[in-house]
Parts: structure tokens; C-alpha cells; sequence
């Protein structure tokens, strides 16, 4: 299990700076200060409907999601569409191209 480096750090040890802990700890001071920003509600909306979409025609890129979601009256682009199935781990199946099949000799 991962140790949350952030937590480690104390900010107020008398001997030891902030700039020093993070430097033995091997963490960047920025990191230390840094705040995930949450996602929209409608970006999660719209992440929702790409999963069921995706449940349902799994062969379906970013191009063919773009033209389902404006049906159900999403005007989105379709780099928002790629960004947003990469970020849920979503990959389009397809049949890979098979250039080397061995013949029979």
C-alpha cells in the first residue's frame, strides 16, 4: 500500500524546514500544496452517457460517440469526446489487421 508522502511532512518541526522534508522525502514542494479540482456535474453527465453508449456499441470511436451524443442533443467536440474516454479507460475494439499470415508451403 502507498504511503501519502504529503502526510509526512510536519509544518511546523522546529529543526527541519518544509523546503528540507520535501527534499529528504523526495517529493516536490508544489505537490505538497496542490488541490485536485473536481470534475463539473455535467462533465459527469456526459462521462454517464459515454459509459452507456460505450456499454452498448462498444465499437464506436470518438467520432461515431460525437454523432450518438448529438442525437440525445449533446453538442460536444469530438477532442473532448477522445479526452474524456481516455480519462475513463474506455478503447475502442476493433479487429487488428493481420499484413503477416503465413501461407502454406
Amino acid at each position: 500500500m502507498p504511503v501519502n508522502l504529503r502526510k509526512l511532512v510536519d509544518h511546523d518541526h522546529p529543526d527541519l524546514s518544509v523546503s528540507r522534508q520535501c527534499v529528504l522525502l523526495g517529493l516536490a514542494r508544489s505537490t505538497l500544496y496542490y488541490r485536485p479540482i473536481p470534475v463539473r456535474e455535467y462533465t459527469l453527465q456526459i462521462m454517464a452517457r459515454i459509459d452507456v453508449l460505450y456499454l452498448k456499441y462498444p465499437c464506436s470511436g470518438s467520432r461515431r460517440m460525437v454523432d450518438y451524443l448529438a442525437i440525445d442533443g449533446i453538442p460536444i467536440s469530438r477532442d473532448r469526446v477522445r479526452n474524456l474516454m481516455q480519462r475513463m479507460g474506455l478503447r475502442t475494439i476493433y479487429q487488428k489487421p493481420r499484413t503477416t499470415v503465413p501461407g502454406h508451403p
